[in-house]
């Protein structure tokens, strides 16, 4: 099975609000350096330690390809890592990733590029997943009470156990997401995430694999001491094992 990974990293990330290294251009969140390396790279390390994957392709801003591709040569990973251009948005970045995968591919994962603790036991059962049914993706349930709301007033409460909320990576079958794709954009659609592009094609029901409140998505300064500690528990369990 030949799993190719596409990590979207073109956007600013203004959220985060704070600089970057000078040769990254801008305030990106996935350029945020991490125990001294950017958090982009903590998460190809990960797929690139994942049996199972055979590519990464990551999505960039074109004038931040050049200082990536220089990290890249430095770390001199075992498995082909490929940069392409992306686009003015998520879906166009993922899109142009998508155009440069060999036909050979069998699943896609789509997956942020600022979620470097994805665990691999969660990899090997959303590819499972995908490979049996087509469409999977990686969510938790929500702790929290959701309430749906007009202006500041609420409406109803919503039962959490029929909520999830979508993580990464979500996966599918090369030929599935290449046509949600090329339906998104004859339909002018803009989705929140791939698998509302699949979903839309109404031909598999995308599955849910169980994620982790680990899987954080670093999008924020006080997710930085978060990461850190998770980083340090993953490097820990590394030595020891």
């Amino acid at each position: 099975m030949k799993v190719s990974v596409i990590l979207p990293a073109a956007g600013l990330g203004t959220r985060m609000g704070r600089s970057v290294p000078e040769k990254a251009g801008t305030s990106r969140k996935q350029f945020m350096l991490l125990e001294g390396s950017p958090i982009l790279l903590h998460t190809i390390r990960k797929f690139v330690s994942c049996s199972e994957v055979s590519e990464i392709v990551v999505a960039l801003r074109g004038d931040d390809l050049d200082w990536v591709r220089g990290l890249l040569a430095a770390e001199k990973f075992s498995k082909p890592v490929r940069l392409v251009q992306g686009g003015e948005s998520r879906q166009e970045s993922v899109e142009n990733a998508l155009a440069t995968l060999q036909p050979g591919t069998d699943l896609v994962a789509v997956h942020d590029a600022v979620r470097p603790f994805i665990e691999h036991q969660v990899l090997d059962k959303v590819f499972a997943e995908a490979s049996e049914t087509g469409a999977a993706i990686v969510g938790i349930v929500p702790v929290d009470t959701v309430k749906q709301v007009h202006r500041n007033k609420i409406r109803q409460t919503i039962p959490r156990e029929r909520l999830i909320l979508a993580q990464t990576p979500q996966v599918f079958r090369f030929d599935l997401l290449k046509q949600a794709f090329a339906k998104a954009r004859e339909d002018g659609f803009a989705g929140t995430d791939e698998s509302s592009l699949v979903e839309r094609l109404d031909q598999v029901e995308v599955s849910v694999i169980p994620g982790s409140d680990r899987n954080i998505k670093i999008t924020k300064p006080s997710d930085m001491d978060l990461a850190r500690l998770f980083l340090a528990e993953e490097m820990s369990a590394r030595v020891s094992s």
